[in-house]
Parts: structure tokens; C-alpha cells; sequence
């Protein structure tokens, strides 16, 4: 499951919480409750902002076949397909 950092508007945090694509997390109290934290003083209706990250890098290693994928074209020259 893909994870997504949340700031609340009223109290400045950001919250790393874990959830389907599909999913939409708008206030929080929503947020709080995937993540498993207490609202604390912040009222469960307050507005939370999904924030753009970078996502996650899998590298090769991680992978069950870890050669890197073949080029459709036959060779990269320098390292990018189609571009040099």
C-alpha cells in the first residue's frame, strides 16, 4: 500500500499514513485514525492537505530478477533510452 504525507492546516503537522490510491483523507481526524495518533488539541474537522513527495525509489537489488530491463533499442549509449 502507498504511503502519503498529510499537513493539517490548523496545527502544522505532517503525517506519513499508509492507504489505498483510492482513498481520500480530507480531515484530521480521518489522518489521525489511519495513522493510529490521538487527535490531540486539534479538532477532527480541521482541514489536512495531501502533500506531493518524490515516492519511494526501488532499487535493483530488491527486486527477483535484479538485471536491469532491456533496451527496445538496443543500447542506451549514455545510460538513457532514446535521448542521446
Amino acid at each position: 500500500m502507498p504511503s502519503y504525507d498529510y499537513r493539517c492546516e490548523a496545527n502544522g503537522r505532517v503525517i506519513e499514513v499508509r492507504h489505498r490510491m483510492s482513498e481520500k483523507l480530507e480531515t484530521w481526524g480521518e489522518v489521525c485514525e489511519k495513522a493510529g495518533i490521538p487527535l490531540g488539541d486539534t479538532a477532527g474537522d480541521a482541514p489536512v492537505a495531501r502533500l506531493i513527495t518524490g515516492g519511494s525509489v526501488v532499487s535493483s537489488s530488491a527486486l527477483s530478477n535484479p538485471d536491469a530491463p532491456a533496451c527496445g533499442t538496443g543500447g542506451c549509449g549514455g545510460g538513457i533510452c532514446g535521448l542521446n
